[in-house]
């Protein structure tokens, strides 16, 4: 896409305030189209009724129908995807706008505040399991599409995904067969968050991901602790013993050769910390450097899981093997095989009192690191300050792991990549008391409205 830069605007024109008006005026029945999605508990998860996910999907696909796309749901071994496409004027661009409407399970009833699944508005906040993450990125691609009635100066597709939450394990085959209607010269991947209520932001780097097993064995079965204990290892112990291996004194990981660098100087106080993590009062951070940097292109390291007897149903045993799950989060650019193998070999070589280690590989993604420069990102930025009141976004790195953002950048290496999202740092998506923030949520939905308008003033590349 070759065009001379077309965020040269001072401020709002006309079309912008057209759009906004517009926007503001679809909000009360794109929320009720939210309210209703979000009411389909899509967890995509093998334990839950799957029949959800198909709902999920087929009502995604009819309000995609109700707008004018061509549209077809998809399914390569897994959870289903709706793939809708509408064409542009002549010579225009084709935008790809991603989101997913699968959602992660609602964990236990009595942590919520509120109905899980039934949206419910508290202080300008909506709240339920999957209003933020994602399906208000759904809505948010529909609100563009009516902010244009239907026609918009771009070519449209709409990629709803139905199992990013377990993986995306069959985005690769659907990318392989459907590629060739997935082609677009700029790309929209819309499950991220903005700075905070108020700044917008560009996610520019995500961290990778490498989750694993690690099995310590001590003894071939359980034996009396009053009889042995003293001169016989446990395995649970054995374990706690090579977990506290993984994190130096200050924090940092300890596991020799992985990749770090330095975050965007952005002002994050240890007080916003504090506020947007719920750390408890006199708990320290961990780590050293900037916090944005312990958070985005320094390596983390989390004990997820152990297997263990419960504290209720404890025996006077020497366990004899202790098991727990690691999810190591890896700077941006550090190949996720490499940092399992460095993980692998750290363990291996700090098994206590000569005990058994075993380290299985669960899972794997990779991160993601755009240069965030050239046209598509100005009309980006562009779009954003205009939906702000003239607030300039600002480039963010996020911690967490969307490996589907490299799987696209991998299969459209020439598309510009905007990876962009509803969510702000109070949403706690994955958490219980998920929520969106209403008025940020239209000023996403406006934002997307104007970048297909300054899209829509380029040539396609091809």
């Amino acid at each position: 896409m070759t065009s001379a830069n077309p965020t040269t605007e001072t401020g709002p024109d006309e079309r912008t305030a057209e759009l906004a008006a517009r926007v503001k005026e679809l909000m009360p029945g794109i929320r009720s189209d939210l309210e209703a999605l979000t009411r389909i508990p899509s967890v995509s998860l093998d334990s839950f009724d799957q029949r959800h996910v198909d709902e999920s999907a087929q009502a995604v696909a009819d309000l995609l129908l109700a707008e004018g796309l061509d549209v077809r749901i998809v399914r390569e071994g897994g959870r289903p995807a709706v793939i809708g496409h509408l064409p542009g004027p002549e010579g225009s661009p084709t935008v790809l706008l991603y989101a997913h409407h699968d959602v992660q399970p609602p964990g236990d009833e009595a942590d919520w505040n509120t109905p899980m699944f039934e949206p419910t508005e508290i202080d300008g906040r909506l709240y339920a399991r999957g209003v933020a993450d994602d399906k208000a990125g759904v809505l948010a691609h529909v609100a563009a599409l009516r902010a244009h009635g239907g026609r918009p100066p771009v070519g449209v597709t709409v990629f709803v995904e139905g199992e990013e939450e377990i993986a995306s394990e069959s985005l690769p085959a659907i990318l392989e067969k459907h590629g060739e209607s997935l082609q677009a010269d700029a790309i929209v991947l819309a499950d991220s968050q903005n700075w905070e209520i108020g700044v917008p932001a560009l996610t520019t780097t995500l961290r990778g991901l490498v989750r694993v097993v690690v099995e310590v064995r001590a003894l071939d079965h359980g034996v009396h602790s009053g009889m042995f204990g003293g001169a016989v290892p446990d395995g649970l112990t054995a374990l706690a013993r090579l977990l506290a291996t993984l994190h130096d004194e200050a924090g940092d990981v300890a596991v020799a050769g992985l990749q770090s660098s330095e975050a965007a100087d952005l002002d994050y106080p240890e007080g916003k910390l504090r506020a947007e993590s719920g750390l408890s009062e006199g708990v320290s951070p961990i780590g050293t450097g900037s916090f944005l940097s312990r958070m985005w292109t320094k390596p983390s390291m989390t004990v997820i899981g152990i297997d263990a007897p419960s504290v209720a149903k404890a025996a006077n045993l020497l366990t004899p093997v202790g098991r727990a799950k690691l999810s190591m989060r890896i700077h941006p650019a550090e190949d996720p095989r490499t940092a399992y193998d460095l993980l692998r070999k750290h363990l291996e070589e700090h098994a206590p009192w000569g005990c058994q280690v075993t380290v299985t590989l669960d899972d794997e993604g990779p991160g993601f690191a755009a240069e965030a420069q050239g046209p598509v990102y100005d009309a980006a930025r562009s779009a954003f300050r205009d939906a702000w009141d003239g607030t300039e976004p600002v480039d963010i790195g996020v911690g967490g792991s969307i490996p589907f953002v490299a799987s696209f950048a991998e299969r459209f290496p020439d598309a510009a990549i905007l990876v962009t999202g509803v969510e702000d740092p109070d949403t706690r998506a994955h958490a219980a008391n998920e929520s969106l923030h209403l008025a940020e949520f239209e000023r996403v939905c406006l934002a997307e409205a104007l970048l297909l308008e300054k899209l829509g003033r380029m040539p396609s590349a091809g």
